[in-house]
């Protein structure tokens, strides 16, 4: 039997708030799955999950799991590539305006094989005439395989993956989670770092709202990450997500950017994003209170990254962009692998 709206609500807000891994709603389902190692032999794996809701559904394995695909894939021939979802139909919907998101998730599904349907403004939907999210949901999972889809409010991804028969791939819900972000800077990191565990990742920015730093924070305490959370006192990273890190990792708050440049090693700036304030003048308080500058990098690791979920406003000056540190355009690439990773990897799932 379908699980109530507010039993839903309860334990968006339970698991959102805590912290801890949830099981998927209406069951625990393992998928086994065949995948190439370098060697070309053949190796048997698991994944746990049958939607991509949250990045706390996802264990280490099924992190490194994602990871690993996605490099397959990225080595793959455009031939092979194609056949990955031939004939299966992505849904992609877009309530909340997008671009990197949403372009790479269709330019992902193209390459894998699969025909695209969906829409980029919920104004041209039926939503606009009444309908109910839910009707909507079950409505676009009678014509998909796969529905991906982004909104503007925390917890309609999990509410959406309750709903649907088929698997739900979170592109952002509200300030929430945008755990396909996360998987793709965890990618990025492997492929420039070279690494993932241990490092020293420095978080910039609105991290009160920043729903790729809440996501991302929370991964990397899979890999010992000693995090440091820079930013205004008004855009400090919630504290329930905070406290839960520090049960994990060590933890630096501070509002001194400069200070704490020669220690890391990723510095993750972060866009002060106008649309999650509720007043204008709260956000021209802090809105230039970052600037990351050329200069500010001369005692910086020569291996340090600078990244950026973008788009950027004028938190890293362009005189950053040929430094050798800068991989956030590099980074977006990324977005391209990962997602055709996760879309053939749930293509194989049956809810």
């Amino acid at each position: 039997m379908p699980l109530k709206r507010d039993k839903i609500n309860g334990l968006i807000k339970k698991q959102e708030k805590t912290g801890k891994r949830q099981l998927n709603l209406k069951k625990e389902l393992y998928i086994d799955f065949f995948l190439m190692d370098s060697k070309n032999s053949l190796k048997k794996t698991d994944f746990s999950l049958t939607d991509v809701v949250s990045i706390y559904d996802f264990s280490k394995k099924d992190i490194l799991f994602v990871l690993e695909r996605a490099k397959q894939i990225e080595s793959m021939s455009s031939k092979e590539k194609s056949k990955l979802l031939e004939n299966k139909i992505v849904a992609s919907m877009f309530f909340e305006p997008s671009t990197r998101t949403r372009l790479s998730f269709e330019t992902a599904a193209q390459e894998v094989g699969a025909r695209i349907i969906g829409f980029a403004d919920a104004g041209i939907t039926s939503a606009k005439k009444g309908e109910s999210f839910s009707d909507t949901i079950k409505t676009v999972s009678n014509y998909a395989d796969l529905l991906v889809m982004r909104h503007p409010l925390s917890g309609t991804a999990r509410l959406a993956a309750e709903i649907s028969n088929k698997p739900v791939l979170n592109g952002g819900d509200g300030p929430n989670q945008h755990p396909t972000q996360t998987l793709l800077d965890l990618y990025t990191i492997k492929k420039f770092v070279g690494k993932l565990d241990g490092l020293k990742i420095g978080f910039v920015g609105d991290l009160k709202y920043g729903r790729t730093v809440h996501s991302l924070a929370t991964a990397l305490t899979h890999f010992n990450a000693c995090q440091y959370y820079i930013s205004p006192e008004s855009l400090k990273m919630p504290k329930h997500i905070s406290e839960e890190i520090k049960e994990k990792c060590t933890v630096h708050e501070t509002d001194d950017l400069e200070k704490f440049i020669p220690e890391v090693d990723v510095l993750y700036m972060t866009r002060i994003q106008k649309e999650r304030f509720p007043d204008e003048i709260e956000y021209n308080k802090v809105k230039d209170t970052y600037v990351l500058r050329k200069s500010m990098l001369k005692n910086a690791k020569k291996t340090m990254k600078v990244m950026h979920p973008l788009p950027r406003v004028n938190e890293i000056s362009t005189d950053v962009d040929d430094t050798p540190h800068a991989i956030y355009f590099q980074q977006t690439a990324s977005g391209i692998p990962v997602r055709e990773a996760l879309l053939d990897i749930l293509s194989k799932v049956k809810k």
